[in-house]
């Protein structure tokens, strides 16, 4: 995949490392001119120095058409410009940038970057599901937040425990995708039973998540 990372210093420099060890083609672009040299000189790629924002300068990159634009700098708006310049000038398919405005994530998506990534929005989502649905071990949110893959672990009270899954009423747009069942994993059927310490991973959409690990934990 062709990716071009513009903006940023330390996560650049490990976002850099982890695309290389994935063989990815990568064009980097930097606007201060130490730090190009080593990022150069640490993962052995040429670095563009100049302001990613610059439409010439992404064209001395020679990004045109690339796969995706993952932008990195500290301002928002900067961000905002260096996406919407690679995907309307260069015929970039998606794009990527960090924002320090949580606010500033649905604005942006409506604006057209793709994937718009605030850890303050993800915790505080994060902070959210788990106060409303406080059986949950552990929760990710994939596809801009509308499915829910949860990790549940079963305990003796819960509703589920000792049941087939066939006999639990699960809401529309949920699955056991599998079980971990004493270090082994398996993909579970209608037949299958869920025993006191079975890990599950679920599939949800959000609007049934609440309801699918009520039906495994109750309410408790």
């Amino acid at each position: 995949m062709k990716i071009a990372v513009a903006g940023g210093r330390n996560k650049a420099d490990f976002l850099i490392g982890a695309l290389l060890e994935r063989k990815h083609q990568l064009s980097v672009i930097n606007d201060e001119e130490t730090y190009c040299s080593y990022l150069a000189e640490k993962h052995g790629i040429p670095v563009v120095f100049g302001d990613p924002c610059k439409e010439y300068v992404l064209k001395d990159a020679h990004i045109l058409s690339y796969d995706v634009m993952i932008a990195l700098r500290p301002n928002d708006a900067d961000n905002l410009t260096i996406c919407q310049t690679a995907k309307r000038v260069f015929g970039i398919k998606r794009a990527v940038c960090i924002v320090s405005d949580p606010k500033n994530v649905p604005i942006f998506q409506l604006l057209g970057v793709d994937h718009v990534i605030s850890a303050t929005y993800m915790i505080a989502n994060m902070i959210e599901q788990s106060s409303t649905v406080e059986s949950l071990t552990k929760l990710m949110l994939l596809e801009d937040g509308n499915i829910a893959l949860n990790e549940l672990r079963i305990s003796e009270a819960d509703k589920a425990a000792g049941r087939k899954i066939a006999e639990i009423e699960f809401p529309a747009n949920s699955i056991i995708a599998c079980v971990i069942r004493n270090g082994s994993m398996f993909v579970p059927n209608g037949q299958s039973v869920l025993m006191p310490q079975d890990k599950l991973i679920m599939l949800t959409d959000r609007a049934s998540q609440e309801k699918a690990v009520q039906a495994v934990c109750g309410n408790r």
